[in-house]
């Protein structure tokens, strides 16, 4: 099967015509343009957003749950999508337009695809989804459909794909899909440990979600105390960090981080070394800097920073960047302060990527 890219940008293109926002402004001036999406099959199929072609014919819309034989290829309409069969088995999951509620396309619940074309910018999570259920696997190739001014910029957006092992491709490109079988190099992620910093509310958790969101086994290691019942503003976080999660990702609530390292596999979100940090000075009583606690203490990230060091899976970590001009007031907020620049330090050294988050934009990035 071959996909002729006619049209790579979103329901609008990109930039959109008329829109003055920073992303479409930066397009024009990069003279980047895609075309509103639309693929071919063969050259004998042709899918536009929600209406699909055979050659020679006019696109016609179709109902959901619709399946039809078009030009020798069996096409089915699902919600969100097309499949489409071609006459050799080679079979392709392509995205109907621009996702909006936070859904995948309905694909079904035997389908092994060799191509999906997915809007990874309205819900990159689709892709760990469908890799979890077997529907996208090993040898099936990847491509972002719908491109537009929901990216900040191109760059942006190519260097997310690389994240999720997905081919961003312009107008006028030709993918060429393997036939059924045939191995591709995108497996899963390797390990790997990023760390990912930035100030209270600057998006650092939602990049290091980003991180993550194509992989098919994830576990969500949550490092912070839960709500008490007379913290309604803690439990309100807590609930909006869990509702942004996707519901098949695994949750461990532990203060064992060290431990939990050494025996994960797949991908780890761990959220976050602030917390795990205030936990641990809280369980060794080092908030005074007595000798023994402080000893406790440092053994607790001496471990931490060996079962980083040496952790199998694909691990994304979240912390706060410390100080930033201002100085705690307290003995002991200095101590955290200091206490959790230098764990930064420790667990960036042994990283392969660090990342600075700034007003949910990342402006460094070093691997």
């Amino acid at each position: 099967m071959e996909i002729g890219v006619l049209g790579s940008g979103g329901a609008r293109g990109w930039p959109e015509p008329g829109c003055r926002c920073a992303s479409c402004r930066r397009a024009r001036r990069q003279r980047i343009t895609r075309a509103p999406s639309r693929v071919s099959v063969d050259g004998v199929l042709r899918l536009e957003g929600s209406r699909v072609a055979g050659l020679g014919s006019a696109p016609a819309e179709w109902g959901g749950g619709t399946e039809r034989e078009v030009s020798g290829y069996r096409v089915r309409r699902l919600p969100g999508g097309w499949d489409v069969t071609a006459p050799d088995g080679t079979r392709l999951l392509a995205a109907a337009g621009p996702v909006t509620d936070g859904t995948a396309p309905a694909v079904p619940p035997d389908a092994r695809y060799d191509a999906a074309l997915l809007d990874l910018l309205g819900y990159p999570a689709q892709l760990g989804w469908l890799r979890a259920r077997g529907a996208v696997h090993p040898g099936t190739l990847v491509a972002a459909a719908a491109a537009d001014h929901r990216a900040f910029d191109a760059r942006e957006l190519a260097r997310h794909c690389e994240i999720w092992r997905a081919t961003l491709p312009r107008d006028g490109a030709r993918l060429t899909v393997p036939a059924p079988g045939t191995a591709h190099p995108a497996g899963p992620a390797e390990p790997c440990r990023v760390l990912v910093l930035g100030g209270a509310g600057s998006g650092k958790s939602a990049e290091a979600e980003r991180r993550v969101a194509g992989e098919p086994a994830v576990t969500y290691i949550a490092t912070g105390p839960q709500a008490s019942p007379g913290d309604a503003e803690w439990a309100v976080r807590i609930a909006r960090h869990r509702a942004r999660r996707p519901g098949w990702w695994r949750t461990a609530e532990t203060t064992d981080l060290a431990g939990a390292l050494r025996q994960a596999r797949g991908a780890v979100l761990v959220d976050s070394i602030t917390t795990w940090l205030a936990a641990a000075m809280d369980e060794c009583g080092a908030w005074d800097a007595t000798p023994g606690p402080a000893g406790l203490l440092a053994g607790r990230i001496t471990g931490l920073v060996g079962a980083w060091r040496d952790a199998a899976a694909y691990v994304v970590a979240v912390s706060d960047e410390t100080g930033l001009g201002i100085v705690p007031e307290t003995a002991a907020g200095r101590m955290f302060r200091d206490e959790l620049g230098r764990l930064n330090q420790l667990l960036a050294a042994e990283s392969d990527e660090v990342i600075m988050v700034v007003a949910g934009r990342t402006v460094f990035s070093s691997g």
